[in-house]
């Protein structure tokens, strides 16, 4: 009933939006659509082409764009908008002459056909436009960092890219935080993908850095958005051009650590484009090791594991993604985009082990060898169709569609013996499979309409269908058949269902020159199901959210910004930490999902102000947030020895904090740039009848210099730390890089540049400390880390085109992953 009252509401919405918009004198301007130009110049006595003559569109006295002619006298102009123009031709030795055109939404290429100079001389002045676009821009609800201009990035992967971006951090794995929160939905130029459903740090690692154009740190996003991600949205926008003709990339990378290669093809004609992205990187065996202590006491008695030993890994994968769009006219359009990924990883453990439990007269030494073997791989293909009403830009109504898959294969094979004697307990040879699969069907429809310059309203209706499977199973050896038989107690297939339906209504107003206000309201019913085959366990749940969110922001002189806000967020759990598929690769430390945990909740507030003068700009956040039902792995250990490591609701979280970012630019060829994130961890919650609460001050810090010498040189460092990462049972390892690039542009063409990674460490080391109310444990992980790798990037075909940005309008940024500027109007 209450869906069909929802999409109701929203159907009527439509309606009367529409018929607004309908009527005569409709408000603003038409529709954004650009056109082309083009037309061949002759000689008017002997009707030969002319070469290289100069053609410029002008409109009011301004010039506004310009070519050359080809060596048949063709020319061409693009991206022009819809408008009246003055076309002026000229060539040494002939009269200069004008054309009057009109580009029309319903007409917006012009052909100007077979044009005839005569003799005369005049020649047009040349004009040369210059300008470089802010590394960071601030805008009311988000703050974008446009990587394809940091010239340390070559080379690396989107976690690297990550980490450079402001209010960010990310850790050895992977992981991204948002002012210590990993509850950040992860979107790809504006849509969710079910690759960061399982592992987003492999999921980052497959993305190349060299793709990334700009990246998108939402704090407080907008009705529009969904309410997934109670930290915030981070929103990776690769390239995408649209250029007249044909032009593609390759760029390479070569290290001792990382090797990576990368294709990129565009192609456009008129108002059709295409464009295409394949990489492939591969990490060869690097050696590390690992150690584990662990005490716990038993009436008043310490029973100690330790373990320690080798680990060899290496990796594997490919990225690619094509799309296209066409759009047929000023008020109808059609994109699609296609995108295929995949990875494959392979460890091996070798450990030694020792137990000492004085209660039972246990005193046991082990050595357990550990083989895993993980393969990703996913789909995604999105459609999407704009209709733009005529008389009134800006406001359009966008239909779309997509489809998500992914696939997550692992293999385990665990073999354990007695180091001292023949302990039975101690025999272990198993194989362990888990074969996942994740699918999402999306269905969104948005509409924008502007009644004036000073009011925009959106709203849209949105479903989202998950359906994901493990099918797991465990082979335990028989010894005395020395074969493989199936442990029904351990196996299963387990079924998830979550569907979610949503509604939003936003509005953007401008309160006169100063103020700017972006206010509404989202809600969103989730249900869900889950079922094993085996097992008589199943399950429902259902929910029901209103996420309110407002943005009011002040301009202060010219140069100064204040903004406040506040919004309520949901983050569901997501496959990763439902998953109840037990993997086991030691059989004294275990880990699960839990399949029965509630939804997070959480309520943020932020006071921020930034400025920018000449060349130094500054931002500064004051936060609160509180969040209940928070989401963290929980380690327990029970009276045998045996802990488990599971997800729970474990409580609330209050959290404050303050970010600074700045960044200053001298002597002309000088910048610095720079954040510091400084925030509380405050948790209290009852988990098994005990009461929990920890609380911590926690920092991250980044800082960044590069330096552009006249001769095309560019050098560029990097520094970044985060303190540990803080849970209710203790801290995760913390977190430091330090980066050096240098780089020499040969031509516009081609480009050659050396990365170097931690230079004065070749190893690093990385701990963790838990504590329960009878045990405690640490752990220390060892990796090599200093890399070196030449970057060779090299650029083909034509070369002066437009960037153009086409993204599917959906966003299913809704999903817990396990981890704990001015308004446009």
């Amino acid at each position: 009933m209450l869906k069909n009252l929802l999409f109701t509401a929203l159907l009527l919405l439509l309606i009367t939006s529409t018929s607004w918009s309908q009527r005569p004198g409709g408000y603003g301007k038409s529709p954004g659509i650009t056109g082309k130009i083009s037309g061949q110049l002759v000689d008017s006595n002997t009707q030969e082409p002319l070469p290289y003559a100069s053609v410029v569109v002008t409109k009011e006295e301004k010039q506004i764009n310009g070519t050359i002619t080809q060596d048949d006298g063709s020319f061409k102009i693009t991206n022009i908008p819809i408008g009246k123009y003055t076309v002026l031709i000229s060539f040494v030795g002939y009269e200069t002459i004008s054309r009057s055109v009109e580009l029309t939404p319903k007409n917006p290429d012009v052909n100007l056909e077979r044009i005839e100079l005569t003799g005369g001389s005049q020649q047009l002045d040349e004009v040369v436009i210059a300008g470089e676009r802010d590394l960071i821009e601030n805008k009311i609800d988000k703050i974008v960092y446009n990587a394809q201009d940091d010239v340390a990035n070559a080379g690396g992967d989107a976690s690297d890219v990550l980490r450079r971006a402001p209010l960010l951090n990310v850790d050895l794995e992977g992981n991204v935080s948002l002012r210590g929160s990993q509850n950040v939905q992860i979107l790809i130029n504006g849509k969710p993908s079910s690759m960061f459903a399982g592992n987003p740090g492999d999921a980052l690692k497959s993305i190349p850095s060299d793709n990334i154009k700009s990246v998108e740190v939402i704090t407080t996003p907008s009705a529009k958005y969904d309410g997934e991600g109670t930290a915030g949205i981070i929103n990776i926008i690769t390239k995408k051009s649209t250029p007249e003709g044909f032009a593609g990339s390759i760029d390479a990378s070569v290290g001792n650590l990382s090797n990576r290669g990368v294709l990129n093809l565009n192609a456009g004609k008129g108002r059709l484009g295409f464009n295409s992205s394949a990489s492939a990187y591969y990490s060869p065996n690097r050696e590390g090791s690992f150690s584990l202590y662990r005490e716990d006491i038993i009436n008043g008695q310490s029973r100690i594991l330790q373990e320690d030993g080798p680990n060899i890994s290496n990796r594997l994968g490919f990225f690619g993604s094509a799309s296209a769009f066409y759009d047929f006219n000023a008020f109808h359009s059609l994109s699609t985009a296609f995108r295929l990924r995949g990875f494959s990883s392979d460890r091996e453990n070798n450990v030694d082990g020792s137990f000492i439990d004085p209660i039972n007269d246990i005193s046991q030494r082990y050595e357990r060898i550990n083989d895993t073997e993980n393969l990703f791989s996913g789909y995604e293909w999105s459609l999407d169709y704009i209709y733009k009403f005529p008389g009134n830009e800006g406001q359009e109504l966008a239909v779309s569609y997509k489809i998500d898959g992914n696939v997550q294969d692992q293999r385990f094979l665990v073999t354990q013996s007695d180091q001292e004697g023949n302990d039975a307990s101690l025999f272990q040879n198993e194989k362990n499979e888990n074969d996942g699969d994740n699918r999402e069907n999306t269905i969104q429809i948005d509409y924008t309409h502007p009644f004036n310059d000073n009011f925009k309203l959106e709203s849209g209706f949105k479903t989202i269908l998950r359906d994901v499977k493990s099918d797991f199973r465990y082979d335990t050896l028989y010894r005395q058949t020395n074969e493989y038989v199936v442990d029904p107690t351990r196996t299963d297939i387990f079924d998830y269902n979550q569907d979610v339906l949503a509604g939003y209504v936003s509005s953007n107003i401008k309160l006169g020159d100063k103020y700017g206000l972006v206010a509404g309201v989202r809600y969103e019913r989730t249900e869900i199901d889950g079922d094993f085959q085996v097992q008589e366990s199943p399950f429902s749940n259902s929910y029901e959210n209103w996420l309110p969110s407002v943005i009011l922001s002040r301009k202060i002189g010219k140069f100064n910004t204040l903004k406040g806000s506040y919004s309520r967020r949901i983050q569901r759990p997501s496959l990763r930490v439902i998953n109840p598929y037990v993997q086991l690769n030691n059989n004294r430390n275990i880990s699960f999902g839990n399949p029965a945990l509630e939804p997070e909740l959480t309520d943020q507030y932020e006071l921020s102000y930034g400025t920018f003068v000449k060349s130094f700009s500054l931002n500064t956040t004051l936060f609160y947030m509180r969040t209940t039902g928070v989401i963290e792995s929980f380690l327990d250990v029970n009276n045998e020895g045996l802990s488990t490591t599971t997800f729970r609701n474990i409580g609330q979280n209050d959290s404050y904090g303050v970010n600074f970012y700045s960044s200053v630019k001298f002597l002309k060829i000088v910048t610095l740039r720079g954040g510091l994130n400084v925030y509380t961890y405050n948790s209290e919650g009852v988990v098994d009848g005990q009461k929990l609460s920890r609380d911590a001050v926690v920092w991250d810090g980044n800082l960044n210099g590069s330096v552009k010498f006249e001769n095309d040189w560019i050098i560029d460092l990097f520094g970044f730390y985060r303190a540990p990462r803080q849970t209710l049972q203790g801290t995760n390892p913390s977190f430091s890089i330090f980066v050096m690039g240098v780089k020499k542009e040969f031509s516009e063409k081609f480009s050659l540049g050396v990365r170097i990674v931690e230079p004065f460490f070749a190893n690093k080391s990385f701990g963790s400390e838990l504590k329960g109310e009878n045990f405690i444990q640490t752990s220390e992980t060892e990796i090599p880390f200093r890399s070196f790798g030449i970057n060779l990037s090299y650029k083909f075909g034509k070369l002066d085109f437009k960037q153009r940005t086409r993204r599917s309008k959906i966003n299913n940024q809704d999903q817990e992953d396990g981890g704990d500027g001015q308004n446009q109007f």
